[in-house]
Order: structure tokens, then C-alpha cells, then sequence
């Protein structure tokens, strides 16, 4: 309680317009003590005062309860007005008046928006004053419903401060995950998978060589799980995903090295290429061979087996066109819908390879080069993956990528 009475008065202390209306109403009224208390049902706390009496209360003292008639205003929720105290047929044998020495008193209650009484807007003096049927109630009573307003907006704004705080806290705990997982992973999972291959390639014993390739390739495939996680991580998590644009003069023989690797992987299959001249084109080489292999392995695993996988590369209507594309069953239209969304399988895949990240991936490398993703699924033509990264500057900003 102790905690929310604090919050309370440090709400009260930054709303602009309090110290202007206990002004107001001290020159209106002509009395000398105004204050924005907080009341609770078991205390009166002073959030605000305006004393040119030598009352003698201060920010954040207290009054007890019992004594004030701020506490009648809690149970009432009805204003008082007492032009004359020791006249006044309520409250001329009444305790507060003769224990705080006033005659004048005027108090209306403050209300939170949603209606739960948070404590009153009062003045008073040791003198009479015309009170009663003047403008001074209704103008009092303005004045606590612009204070509820106020409190909400300051609540509002402190709640949004303090999730603001939160969130960067949260971003900085990211952003170290990222960091462990980069370098306590990945350090390891490259002793892990160099030592497999030099073993592979001293081993003479048919049987041990095969058991170093096969941690060879579960270290790979766990590699490229950590950096499928990691893009995963600084896209969602920490400040997106960055490239770095430059010509590329050698594109193509880079494509057809993770083409190859791929091969490699999958003896059985059949890879075909039809790569054209990329000298044009500016990109990050190893962003767009990343998305290359994201989209090959994607074809490889959802693909016809007996068919091929078939990947171009070429300059296209003043664009880079880079396109993957297998027979096999059409991506249903519910699951195109979501296929760039991270963690996402199509809906008859019986056994779950990979996170389902490489589709998400292959499109934040897209939409961070300023191109875009685009798919087309049937029966009769099979599955096509297109990336499309205009050779115009200009016309990539004049035409923003979306996220499909």
C-alpha cells in the first residue's frame, strides 16, 4: 500500500496543471491552504499543497483519517461545503473543524476513469468565505475530473515506461543469447565436423571412415541448425538481419558451389543448373548463397525424388531472378499462405526434417536485399521459388518488399 500511495504521489508531482488549479482556486476562493490528497480507507496522504496559511502540511504527510472529512467524501462520494463552520448546522458541533481551526472549507472527490475513488481536491481557511451556491463547486468540480484524466494519462504513460524499460532489458538478454549461441556452439560444432573430415580423409578402414562421415555430416547438418537459429534470433529477436550489398562479380561460380555441395549430400538426386551471366549484380554473396541452399534443401526434402531440381540464375527484365524448382505434390493454398512464417511445415509432411525456419530465412534475405520471395504450386507445372532483386536501387525502394 505503502509502494502504491508513492506511485500515486510521484503522479500527482508530474502532472503539470496541479500547482495552476490549487492556484486557481486559492485566488477564486480567497482561502490560503488548497491540496490534492490521496485517501485510502485507512489514510489521508498530501499529494499536492498550495499553503500560504502555515498549515504546516508538506508532500507526502499525513493526516489521520478519522479526523478529516475527506473520509465522509470516500463513503459518500458527495462534495462538502461549509461557508461557516461554527454556524453551520452539520458541522457546527463536528470534531474536524475544531481540530484543524478552520471556518471556510470546501472538498470534492477525485475519481480514477474506471470509477474507484482516489481522494479529494480541498481547501480551507480560519476565515468565512462565500462558498455555497457560487462558482467555485462546479468549477472545483471540473477541476477533479480534468485530475482523473491526468492521473490516467500519467498511469498510462508510466505503464508504458516501465514495459519500454522491460522490453530493453529483454532485448539486451537477446542479444547476449545471441551471442552464446554464436560463439559457445558454433566454435565446437566446427572442432567437431573439421576433425570428422580430417579423420575421413586418413581413415583406410572402410568401416571407421564411414562412422567419421556420418559425424562429419551430423556436424554440418547441426551447423546449419545453429545458423539457421542465429538468423532466426537476429531477425525476431535482435536488430533483423543485416547484409552487406557489394558487386559480385564471381555470383555464379558461388551458386554453383552450394550446388554442388548439395550434390554432394544427395548423390542420388539430379541438380540442374542454368546460370547466366551475373556480373551485374550487386548482393551479399553469402546471404544469397545461403538462400540458395535453403531453397535447394527445401526442394530436395519436399520434392518428387525421381525428378530433378532445377536452378537458374539470370537477368531478367532489369531484375535478378534466382529460381529453384521441383515436381511432386502442389503446396496447398492454406499452406502458401503461411509458408514464410518461421516454424512452418507443410501439412503432409509426415516426418518433420529441419526447424522450418529455411523458407523464413530464405525470405528475410530477400526482404533485407530489397527484393522479394515469390512461389507458384500446381499439379501439371510442379513447385517454383523465385527471388527477385531488382538491379534499380530506385525501383526497390519504389517498390517496398512485403512480407507474404
Amino acid at each position: 500500500m505503502i509502494k502504491a500511495i508513492t506511485s500515486d504521489i510521484a503522479i500527482i508531482g508530474r502532472i503539470n496543471a496541479v500547482p495552476a488549479i490549487l492556484q486557481v482556486i486559492c485566488e477564486s476562493t480567497g482561502m490560503r491552504f488548497a491540496a490534492v490528497a490521496r485517501v485510502t480507507d485507512n489514510s489521508w496522504t498530501t499529494c499536492a499543497v498550495l499553503d500560504t496559511l502555515g498549515f504546516g502540511l508538506a508532500v507526502g504527510d499525513e493526516l489521520d483519517l478519522n479526523t478529516t472529512l475527506c473520509h465522509e467524501i470516500r463513503g459518500t462520494h458527495q462534495t462538502i461545503v461549509i461557508d461557516k463552520a461554527s454556524e453551520d448546522a452539520l458541522y457546527c458541533n463536528h470534531h474536524t473543524p475544531r481540530i484543524y481551526k478552520f471556518e471556510s472549507y470546501i472538498s470534492v472527490p477525485v475519481f480514477r476513469t474506471d470509477g474507484s475513488f482516489f481522494g479529494t481536491i480541498c481547501a480551507l481557511d480560519p476565515l468565512p468565505a462565500a462558498l455555497k451556491g457560487s462558482a467555485i463547486q462546479p468549477m472545483m468540480e471540473s477541476f477533479a475530473r480534468l485530475l482523473s484524466i491526468q492521473i490516467e494519462s500519467e498511469e498510462t504513460a508510466q505503464e508504458t515506461e516501465q514495459a519500454l524499460q522491460k522490453e530493453r532489458a529483454m532485448a539486451e538478454l537477446r542479444e547476449q543469447f545471441i551471442a552464446v549461441l554464436g560463439h559457445d556452439l558454433r566454435n565446437p560444432l566446427f572442432a567437431i565436423t573439421a576433425g570428422a573430415e580430417l579423420l575421413a580423409q586418413r581413415l583406410q578402414e572402410e568401416k571407421s571412415r564411414t562412422i567419421a562421415l556420418h559425424i562429419l555430416t551430423c556436424g554440418r547438418r547441426a551447423t546449419n541448425l545453429v545458423r539457421d537459429i542465429l538468423d532466426f534470433a537476429r531477425g525476431r529477436l535482435g536488430n533483423g538481419m543485416t547484409v552487406n550489398i557489394q558487386p559480385c562479380p564471381d555470383l555464379g561460380d558461388a551458386l554453383r558451389h552450394v550446388a554442388s555441395e548439395l550434390q554432394r549430400v544427395y548423390p542420388q538426386r539430379q541438380i540442374n543448373l542454368h546460370i547466366g551471366d551475373l556480373s551485374r549484380v550487386h548482393c551479399d554473396r553469402e546471404r544469397v548463397t545461403q538462400l540458395l541452399s535453403n531453397l535447394i534443401a527445401n526442394a530436395l526434402t519436399h520434392g518428387a525424388q525421381d525428378q530433378p531440381v532445377d536452378v537458374s540464375a539470370q537477368i531478367r527484365d532489369q531484375a535478378f531472378v534466382l529460381g529453384v524448382h521441383n515436381f511432386g505434390e502442389p503446396i496447398a493454398p492454406q499452406v502458401l499462405a503461411q509458408l514464410f512464417q518461421p516454424f512452418a511445415h507443410p501439412l503432409n509432411d509426415a516426418v518433420r526434417s529441419g526447424l522450418g525456419l529455411g523458407l523464413y530465412i530464405a525470405n528475410q534475405i530477400a526482404q533485407a536485399h530489397g527484393g522479394r520471395m515469390e512461389v507458384i504450386s500446381s499439379q501439371e507445372a510442379g513447385t517454383l521459388f523465385s527471388f527477385r532483386l531488382p538491379l534499380d536501387p530506385d525501383e526497390a525502394q519504389a517498390n517496398p518488399p512485403t512480407t507474404p
